[in-house]
């Protein structure tokens, strides 16, 4: 049985960047930080690991690894971005935090079952904060009767490329 998430990684830019980002910024403290310096095959690389922890005790994880190639870009949300829950409170002072700061910040979009705000952190990920709305718990209810029609009407639909 999978209980939960433990961590997810992503390459870094710069390690100290990332956590001005994540600790000083959005308030995740830095809960490790290790290099790497021999992977398990064997390949002498050099690498630091740092993870970040969320209030439900998982974390988000970087790479810097200087030696291995990655193309860092503005990524779009479609193609990634890291959804976070928070609460009201916290939405509404990261939002003004962030335009003060002069970081990427849009919102507030509503979804129905959440409101999200957005930033873009260092390396070009995009980072939602959701606060879930009144009606959350029963739209996962009935999100959950109608997923797998959903899916496959998609599949029998979707624009061919």
């Amino acid at each position: 049985m999978i209980k939960g998430l433990h961590h997810n990684a992503y390459r870094c830019r710069d390690s100290e960047e990332t956590r001005r980002f994540y600790e000083d910024f959005l308030g995740l403290p830095l809960a490790d930080a290790f290099e790497i310096e021999v992977t398990k095959t064997g390949r002498e690389t050099n690498v630091l690991h740092s993870f970040y922890r969320l209030g439900d005790g998982s974390f988000l994880a970087f790479f810097e690894a200087p030696d291995q190639p990655f193309e860092f870009k503005a990524q779009h949300d479609f193609d990634l971005h890291i959804a976070l829950e928070t609460d009201q409170a916290t939405q509404e002072a990261l939002f003004a935090k962030g335009k003060a700061a002069g970081i990427e910040t849009r919102g507030v979009a509503d979804h129905g079952f959440i409101r999200s705000i957005y930033f873009r952190d260092p390396n070009g990920y995009v980072i939602e904060l959701s606060v879930p709305t009144e009606t959350a718990a029963d739209y996962a209810a009935r999100a959950e009767t109608t997923a797998h029609a959903a899916l496959a009407r998609w599949q029998e639909t979707k624009p061919r490329g």
